[in-house]
């Protein structure tokens, strides 16, 4: 449970080009589980999670946190920037940005490097991994500095299922440690294997939020019926 929650969105609104692509949204996020975003492309969800974190400009409406604190957050994009340097590097750099001393530093990248699996690719410049090496290693950078929230943005979008297995692994243990995950996802196998609640979202609006068994078992509306079907909606 982290201090960060509830997330309250009061009238969120963003434009881009005169044109409105998030809002109005209303919407509670309450301090545990994990919460996947779904809906059609181009629905809204890459620009609800950067409006959580902060990191999108809203036209009107509130974004307010319980105790906000934007170093507790961390963001995963669906293609992850690897930075030019070695694999034990990119993890080591966010804690070296926060002067974390070098001795926990290499506990930490130690401690990562073995969860991800990546122990023997350790001095491989990370540009040179796989995608799916590439996906665990963006997500154990932002892990690394011990996140309240951590956003998600397609984590496993373009990979093979064994890669998608393990990284399901990984979101399912650091959320049971208390990670609060914040997650999109096209994939609706993966949203049933691991949400805990479910915003639908359809041309920029929230269209349905529950509780993901009941959600998925009895939609309300003909849209979310419509889109768990595998049908066109728009």
């Amino acid at each position: 449970m982290t201090a960060a929650f509830p997330l309250i969105l009061s009238g969120v609104q963003v434009r881009r080009q005169g044109k409105t692509v998030l809002g109005p949204v209303d919407l509670t996020l309450c301090a545990n589980g994990t919460t996947i975003i779904v809906g059609p492309n181009g629905s809204g969800k890459t620009t609800l999670l950067r409006v959580m974190h902060g990191i999108e400009r809203i036209r009107a409406g509130d974004v307010v946190w319980e105790n906000d604190d934007p170093a507790k957050h961390a963001f995963v994009f669906q293609t992850p920037i690897m930075l030019r340097r070695s694999v034990a590097e990119n993890l080591a750099y966010p804690l070296m940005m926060l002067k974390t001393p070098k001795d926990q530093i290499d506990m930490a990248v130690d401690h990562w490097l073995e969860r991800i699996g990546l122990e023997s690719s350790r001095g491989t410049q990370a540009t040179r991994l796989s995608g799916g090496e590439r996906q665990k290693l963006a997500i154990a950078r932002a892990l690394i500095r011990k996140p309240d929230v951590l956003f998600l943005d397609e984590p496993s979008a373009n990979l093979d299922g064994h890669a998608t297995r393990e990284i399901e692994e990984l979101l399912h243990e650091v959320a049971n440690a208390g990670t609060r995950l914040v997650m999109a996802t096209h994939d609706m196998g993966q949203a049933r294997r691991l949400a805990n609640d479910v915003v639908f979202l359809l041309n920029g609006r929230v269209h349905e939020y529950g509780p993901a068994e009941p959600l998925f078992a009895t939609p309300s509306t003909l849209e979310l019926m419509a889109f768990l079907r595998g049908d066109i909606v728009s």
